[in-house]
């Protein structure tokens, strides 16, 4: 069975700044910023949520359809995509406008700044999900605004169970329609930071939210992730990295071993464990998609 992966794909350019954010920026003169890293290392990777997520669930042994919009200049990433056996039917090429473009700079400490330019992902919409035998579920990713709100609906039209996973798409939009994506969808799955701008704008509670889905999962890093289902709570605890090289994708990896899991009618607390598993071993490689995993391994 197959999990269709809304979202974009995008060229990440990544840096390297060999010092702290927090060294270089005065709290008390934000106001007036104006400021310059040094990155003496620099490189073009594939990346965006649907090709990260799709790459990860490939590497379980799922069935990824990732559907997605690339520009005039993504020829290469659909050669790619081809090359590692991943669907590109629901992937389309526009003519007059480049690829999204992510850049994104990571200090000693694994924080991240990021700069995105949407292109082609803003036409996203134009692609619609229609009920198949074949497909079992699919996700929500960061997107195009109009083609995250119409794919929720496409989704629910088509009785397709579907994660909702804002992500920095998260501030687009206001707590009527957060509410509104809750509500549609069968798991909701965000960050530390996006649970609690989640909760803001919508008045929910992570235990209020969790009882209006099958459950929702907030993951915090190296701290492990929360599973929330019908208003409890369970810790799922954190997978020690052989090494931290690259967090860039990290919780991309995550999301296609919790599509990976929810496939096969996994517990949530099993999805996100495995989740955890594969999120350590991808940090260990530099980009979001140069890691190669071991399916009976992960599945341990």
């Amino acid at each position: 069975m197959s999990a269709v992966i809304c979202g974009s794909l995008a060229f990440d350019t990544i840096m390297t700044f060999e010092g702290r954010f927090s060294e270089q920026i005065l709290p008390d003169q934000l106001h007036i910023l104006n400021v310059s890293f040094l990155v003496p290392a620099l490189r073009r990777e594939f990346g965006g949520c649907a090709g990260n997520v799709a790459y990860s669930l490939q590497q379980l042994g799922g069935t990824p359809l990732p559907m997605a919009t690339l520009g005039s200049d993504g020829g290469g990433y659909l050669k790619r995509l081809k090359s590692l056996g991943i669907s590109t039917e629901f992937v389309r090429e526009v003519d007059d406008t480049y690829t999204a473009q992510a850049m994104i700079m990571t200090d000693r400490d694994n924080n991240q700044i990021t700069a995105f330019h949407p292109g082609a992902m803003m036409q996203a919409h134009i692609s619609r999900i229609e009920a198949r035998s074949d497909i079992k579920l699919g996700i929500i990713s960061p997107d195009g605004r109009d083609a995250m709100l119409q794919h929720s609906e496409q989704f629910k039209a088509a009785g397709i169970p579907f994660v909702f996973d804002p992500g920095q798409g998260l501030p687009m939009f206001d707590g009527q329609e957060l509410a509104h994506f809750v509500e549609l969808a069968s798991w909701v799955t965000v960050n530390d930071y996006e649970a609690r701008m989640l909760s803001e704008r919508t008045g929910w509670s992570c235990a209020e939210i969790s009882r209006r889905v099958q459950g929702l999962v907030v993951t915090l890093g190296a701290e492990g992730c929360e599973v929330w289902v019908d208003g409890e709570k369970t810790v799922v605890a954190p997978v020690k990295a052989e090494a931290v090289m690259d967090p860039t994708g990290c919780g991309d990896a995550f999301r296609g071993a919790l599509l990976f899991g929810l496939e096969r009618g996994w517990s949530l607390g099993r999805c996100a464990a495995l989740g955890n598993r594969v999120g350590a071993h991808k940090i260990a490689s530099r980009g979001g998609q140069n890691y190669t995993l071991n399916s009976d391994q992960m599945q341990g």
